[in-house]
């Protein structure tokens, strides 16, 4: 079931968002050569704290993961894009750092994510990061009343295709709000004009995700960490946004 929220709900989630964008922009100036990615952990629960929220994450089990999740952030770095667990690894020179952060404050849940190249940025790399960030402005565009769901899910795609990069489809953005994982599902590749019709109230998580060569994933180990099947790296974009009467309106920023 979708929930549709009201304006005054719309404004809490804001409020929830802009709390996460500032935790990612934070990280994003603390990652560097040498930095542990426990480091980044124990950084964001801090600020967790600090703003008396609660972590989406922490606890997390779904029917894919392996156990509960028992971080407050994904970090994933070059090869992994989605759902990858802190350990302990200090950051290289020109690794590719995809953080996916989401809390409850009042509530309300906001989700987002972004990726950064740390040190000295491969020009392939600074390409693919800029991919899943166009993608993610294009089906933000896409989100408009009157609309479908597949014109979010075609426009995402098309941009992915413009580039070159295959799109993976078992893992898109969803519905969000009172909880971090709400209906529907958003693929990032779709044929504009079907799915369900989009409507004032509607907030969704889009999050364009691209491995640069490869759709296919494999999971680690740890029955969490998603990888490219070839190697290849891989990016990560994602913002909470509602659709109003006005059209899109991007929540976490």
């Amino acid at each position: 079931m979708i929930e549709l929220k009201t304006p005054d709900e719309i404004e809490r989630m804001r409020v929830t968002g802009g709390f996460v964008a500032a935790v990612l922009a934070e990280l994003g100036g603390v990652a560097d050569v040498g930095v542990n990615l426990l480091d980044l952990e124990h950084h964001a629960r801090a600020m967790i704290a600090d703003r008396g929220a609660q972590s989406c994450y922490w606890d997390y089990h779904p029917s894919f993961g392996s156990g509960p999740f028992r971080n407050v952030i994904c970090l994933s770095v070059n090869d992994a894009v989605l759902h990858g667990l802190p350990f302990d690894y200090r950051l290289r020179d020109g690794d590719v750092l995809s953080m996916d952060f989401a809390v409850s404050i009042d509530g309300w849940v906001a989700d987002a994510a972004r990726t950064v190249i740390v040190g000295t940025p491969a020009d392939e790399d600074v390409r693919l990061v800029r991919a899943t960030e166009d993608a993610l402005v294009a089906g933000t565009a896409a989100a408009r009343p009157g609309g479908r769901l597949g014109d979010i899910s075609a426009a995402i795609g098309a941009v992915a295709a413009d580039y070159g990069y295959p799109v993976n489809l078992e893992f898109g953005g969803h519905g969000l709000g009172r909880t971090m994982h709400e209906d529907p599902h958003v693929p990032n590749r779709g044929r504009p004009g079907r799915g369900l019709p989009l409507r004032p109230g509607m907030t969704l998580a889009l999050e364009p995700w691209l491995a640069r060569t490869t759709d296919r994933i494999v999971y680690d180990r740890d029955g969490w960490t998603i990888r490219s099947a070839d190697g290849s790296r891989t990016a990560h974009t994602e913002n909470t946004i509602a659709i109003t009467e006005a059209g899109p309106v991007v929540l976490t920023c």
